[in-house]
């Protein structure tokens, strides 16, 4: 099949969660065809592009000047050109400030595309060993107001829930669940694709006894069995 990049398209590419070669066919000639690319971290996208000898203009998108950068690139989406937004790792939208410029070229009547590929939780989810013909993704807990009422209507679902973590807050977080969900089987998903990939399966006492004896490193799925 034939494939161009069209113009005054938005690309919504996924890319890789650790693992370089995880970029699927498909983005690489996105990636290599549009005009511009807007991402997340510009340092982590520059070792990607390189590594498959890719050399676009790229410029910062993320929460802190969406604001000011939406605005300039939907002005470029109408004069024709084509943009691909990436996040700082996996799929834009997903956690990540995405959401805005991705509402406001719909707004304009403008194509979106998504390019599918890597994201955290799926991988996670499916090798947890929980069930997986349904389940709610929450993403990161809020960290203050909210969190306690969130993990409550959470611990009331009869789906498998699925969370992000960061290393500092981990601890933390299964303290709550231990309070709010019980003993429930669980799974923590670290470094997904990377070198250190590790999945810690048991009930949250054995998860939270085995974190108290190793140092805390990586990022973080959370896969809690159903009510």
């Amino acid at each position: 099949m034939n494939f161009s990049v069209k113009n005054g398209t938005l690309y919504i590419v996924s890319t890789p969660i650790g693992n370089l070669e995880d970029l699927t066919i498909r983005a690489v000639k996105v990636l290599s065809g549009v005009d511009l690319i807007a991402a997340e971290d510009t340092r982590k996208s520059k070792i990607l592009l390189s590594h498959y000898n890719i050399s676009k203009p790229l410029i910062s998108y993320f929460s802190y000047n969406e604001r000011e950068r939406i605005p300039m690139l939907i002005n470029e989406l109408k004069s024709g050109k084509s943009i691909a937004i990436v996040s700082e790792a996996g799929t834009p939208g997903i956690s990540d400030p995405a959401l805005g410029i991705i509402r406001n070229a719909i707004s304009e009547n403008l194509p979106v595309i998504s390019i599918p590929g890597p994201t955290a939780f799926i991988p996670a989810l499916i090798a947890s060993g929980l069930p997986c013909d349904e389940f709610v993704f929450a993403g990161f807990l809020p960290q203050k107001k909210g969190r306690r009422s969130s993990l409550e209507r959470l611990s009331r679902e009869h789906r498998t829930v699925i969370l992000y973590e960061s290393p500092h807050r981990l601890l933390k977080t299964l303290n709550e669940i231990m309070d709010l969900f019980g003993n429930r089987k669980v799974c923590i998903a670290r470094e997904i694709t990377k070198k250190f990939e590790e999945f810690i399966r048991g009930n949250v006492k054995d998860v939270m006894e085995h974190f108290s004896k190793h140092r805390i490193r990586g990022e973080f799925v959370i896969i809690i069995g159903a009510k």
